[in-house]
């Protein structure tokens, strides 16, 4: 192609040539697009609330060897199934199948997976409206519902 246009009527050129370049940054094409906004069960949401279906072990990845307790579930807003981590110490025995849970992205790096959780991209923080943090230091009681 060579060089790139000067001259007094070059401006709409150099403008145009530069839009065309930017749709080659994948980047820049998926923030134009809205694709994260499409595919993300969350619809680009910070948190969701969701059902708990089933509680699950996850092998973690190597050379780690743990097995990561999670759980399975129907977010209310779309009821889209997630898998989502249960942070902390016996945390998984706060949760219990049919609870209200909400769940946020656990800030893996470009909105993926964090450590050694395989294709987990979300966390538990709230058990039936109360903080999941405060049920595990003993801060307050697992409500009835």
């Amino acid at each position: 192609m060579g060089s790139k246009s000067r001259g007094l009527g070059a401006g709409k050129k150099l403008k145009k040539r530069r839009q065309e370049a930017r749709w080659k940054n994948k980047w820049y094409t998926k923030r134009i697009l809205k694709l994260k906004q499409k595919s993300d069960p969350l619809k680009g949401s910070h948190q969701a609330k969701a059902i708990v279906l089933e509680k699950v072990q996850v092998e973690a990845k190597q050379p780690n060897s743990a097995m990561r307790k999670c759980v399975k579930c129907q977010l209310l807003k779309n009821g889209k199934k997630v898998t989502a981590f249960a942070p902390g110490n016996l945390a998984i025995k706060m949760i219990d199948e049919h609870d209200e849970v909400l769940i946020e992205c656990i800030g893996g790096t470009k909105g993926r997976s964090k450590g050694d959780l395989p294709a987990i991209r979300w966390q538990v923080i709230k058990v039936n409206d109360q903080s999941l943090d405060a049920l595990l230091k003993g801060r307050i009681e697992k409500g009835r519902r």
